[in-house]
């Protein structure tokens, strides 16, 4: 399939819930600490879309039930919110889609309970810089596997493991649209990136080895060997200028902080 590119008007329409996301992101960092169950995160999370006017992407999405993916530890992605009550020491991934007027935006953070053990904090800290490393080098002329290298270079440079059995996707009208997006790979392979493309880049990283394994739900993805998992994910677009993130949680975190 081809990928879709989309034009200045359609991304600036992206943007829009991109935006909402990200304020729906950080809310959720901040109200996530110890006590709280990933459903109350969950009704938080659909509450705050819906009352700004956009709906939750992921509610339904081929029977999902929730409007947020919420994946403590060792689950790597797609976490139904339920009774689970964060504890001290926990990291959670949190997933977040929406949709506005149509257009899907996506993205992840993976946040520390309260104080977390020092390979916790290197991990998160290394997915992050991960998702970054990629996102430089979404620009037009580059090739898809430049970004999937670099994503995975940065990983394994701490000793980590990218998840190899899920990927990134293109986005748009459809959360999931081509191509798919690996976070490991050979520079100079894949298509070559051109403007108007829009890509959600989220690697997903395990402490131990990369091989994953499904829970009972059909749904929660873990790490095979039980090591912790992280996922941090952004969705960008290629312009003419470089890559510009849509969903700009970062820059929330950064208010926030100061």
């Amino acid at each position: 399939m081809p990928i879709v590119k989309k034009s200045p008007e359609e991304i600036e329409k992206m943007a829009a819930a991109g935006e909402i996301l990200a304020r729906c992101l950080a809310l959720l960092r901040d109200k996530t600490r110890p006590g709280i169950t990933t459903a109350e995160l969950d009704k938080l999370a659909e509450r705050f879309i819906r009352r700004s006017g956009a709906e939750p992407a992921f509610k339904g999405y081929r029977g999902f039930p929730g409007s947020i993916c919420a994946s403590p530890n060792s689950m790597v992605v797609h976490g139904i919110p339920g009774d689970y009550r964060l504890e001290r020491g926990d990291i959670l991934s949190i997933d977040v889609g929406v949709v506005l007027d149509g257009w899907v935006a996506d993205a992840a953070v993976t946040v520390p309970v309260g104080r977390v053990s020092p390979i916790a904090h290197r991990l998160l800290d290394t997915t992050r810089a991960a998702l970054f490393a990629g996102i430089d080098l979404c620009v037009a002329g580059n090739r898809l596997g430049d970004v999937s290298h670099a994503i995975q270079q940065r990983v394994e440079q701490e000793g980590f493991s990218v998840v190899r059995s899920l990927v990134g996707h293109g986005i748009g009208r459809d959360m999931h649209e081509d191509p798919q997006i690996p976070n490991f790979g050979d520079p100079d392979t894949g298509p070559r990136l051109e403007e108007g493309m829009v890509l959600a880049i989220e690697p997903m990283v395990n402490v131990g080895a990369h091989p994953i394994r499904m829970g009972a739900d059909n749904w929660s993805v873990f790490s095979q060997d039980g090591s912790l998992a992280a996922h941090f994910e952004h969705t960008v677009a290629i312009t003419s200028e470089g890559p510009r993130i849509l969903t700009p949680w970062h820059l929330e975190e950064a208010r926030r902080a100061a």
